[in-house]
């Protein structure tokens, strides 16, 4: 019988275990994902430590654009709380979540929960995020209008049922 080909009363060979990959560090699968335009795999955790693990995770000049973002949120909303939500940063005041930031593959997005309520509203509007949702996608530190985010931040903090009860 020529070689490769098995006759019918042949025995299959036993199948050879299956080997199982080491899970990767989450920074690995991060900047992989970041590569894809995703956004990151960053477990789902409230809290500060968290958000600073995630942001100093991301690349550069990604982690610096987010740094800068953070501090800003910091600086400008008192009680500012904030949690890793679907592989972003998220922040909020009072009893919602009112805009998130993201490290992707050439840019970090800045994202408002109901931007179009905003003025002037944010020019992009992002994809799977919401038809309200509207942001803006910077690509370095320079790029970030700081007195312009600043004052999105403080409009979409101070909206009932985003940033605060309704009454």
């Amino acid at each position: 019988m020529p070689a490769g080909r098995s006759s019918k009363n042949s025995k299959p060979k036993p199948s050879e275990p299956v080997k199982r990959v080491p899970k990767r560090r989450e920074a690995v699968k991060l900047k992989e994902s970041m590569l894809t335009g995703k956004a990151s795999p960053a477990k789902a955790a409230d809290g500060d430590e968290p958000v600073f693990a995630y942001i100093a995770s991301l690349p550069q000049p990604q982690r610096g654009i987010a740094e800068r973002i953070d501090a800003l949120a910091a600086k400008a909303l008192p009680n500012l709380k904030r949690s890793v939500k679907w592989g972003m940063a998220y922040y909020g005041v009072g009893d919602g979540w009112c805009f998130c930031c993201g490290g992707f593959a050439v840019h970090v997005k800045l994202m408002f929960v109901n931007g179009v309520t905003l003025e002037p509203v944010p020019p992009v509007t992002p994809v799977a995020m919401g038809k309200a949702t509207r942001g803006v996608e910077l690509q370095s530190i320079d790029d970030i209008d700081e007195r312009q985010v600043v004052k999105w931040m403080k409009q979409i903090t101070a909206a009932p049922g985003v940033g605060r009860k309704k009454k």
